[in-house]
């Protein structure tokens, strides 16, 4: 398996990412995505995934860095272009935080989405990486205006209730989990893990942030640790764990579309 949503360029991994690869290798976690941030940060991230060869980038501005402009829209589409970038984003709403305010965000995400219409019609044809935390009902009805494919979402670090899991599935994206879904004061996200259909799940981390039981409150959490999250999200959902495997793995196959180190056919 891979962690579909981590962030190798934060400050926690500086000088220090191969060993935390290793790690990662040594518990079965065979590669990762580092998920971008800002228009300087997408560069990063695929200076890192082109230094390694199981890792893989993202380009766009994360709802809660939208006020770090202005955004280097033609770096994020260079970056975009690269064959080891496979998505945009993160992007999205966040009304957990209150900064950056709404009035900030809204703005950054029509453009986004308007530029990635734009990038998508010129043939970067790329699935998307949504932030959503508790903007549901705000976000769903701008991506449901876009001309986007609603299949090509995957909405990263659902923290959210199975009313809100349904509603995304109704639109059609993907769901991802993190380590959240392990803790005992979760039992939303416990039970959201339970009703997502086999071939729209993902597992992930979000290290440096997250980390699932039994490690939870370590920091920085590390891609490693998306194989405790895998195998409590598999015994949830009574699954055997190699089948889940199988099957997490084809999904982000599918997904991304790239091959996942070791996946079986």
């Amino acid at each position: 398996m891979i962690d579909t949503h981590c962030h190798l360029t934060f400050p926690d991994y500086a000088g220090r990412i191969d060993d935390v690869l290793a790690r990662a290798h040594a518990a079965g976690v065979v590669g990762a995505i580092s998920i971008s941030t800002t228009s300087t940060d997408c560069r990063d991230a695929l200076r890192v995934a082109t230094e390694h060869d199981n890792v893989w980038c993202t380009s766009g501005v994360h709802p809660c860095h939208s006020d770090e402009g202005p955004h280097d829209w033609a770096a994020i589409r260079a970056v975009a272009q690269h064959p080891k970038c496979v998505a945009w984003g993160e992007l999205g709403l966040d009304n957990h935080h209150p900064k950056p305010g709404r009035s900030v965000q809204d703005p950054v995400l029509a453009e986004q989405l308007a530029f990635i219409e734009t990038c998508t019609a010129d043939g970067i044809d790329l699935p998307v990486v949504i932030h959503c935390r508790e903007a549901f009902d705000d976000l769903l009805p701008i991506l449901r205006a876009s001309t986007l494919d609603c299949s090509r979402y995957v909405f990263h670090c659902f923290t959210g209730t199975t009313d809100d899991a349904r509603k995304v599935l109704d639109f059609g994206a993907m769901i991802s989990f993190t380590g959240v879904v392990t803790y005992k004061n979760a039992k939303d996200v416990a039970d959201s893990a339970q009703l997502v259909p086999d071939d729209r799940i993902m597992v992930e981390t979000d290290a440096p942030f997250l980390s699932p039981e039994p490690v939870r409150g370590k920091r920085p959490c590390e891609p490693a640790f998306a194989r405790h999250t895998a195998e409590f999200i598999a015994k949830l959902r009574k699954t055997p764990w190699n089948e889940f495997h199988a099957q997490i793995d084809a999904n982000t196959h599918a997904f991304f579309g790239f091959d996942v180190p070791g996946r079986t056919p």
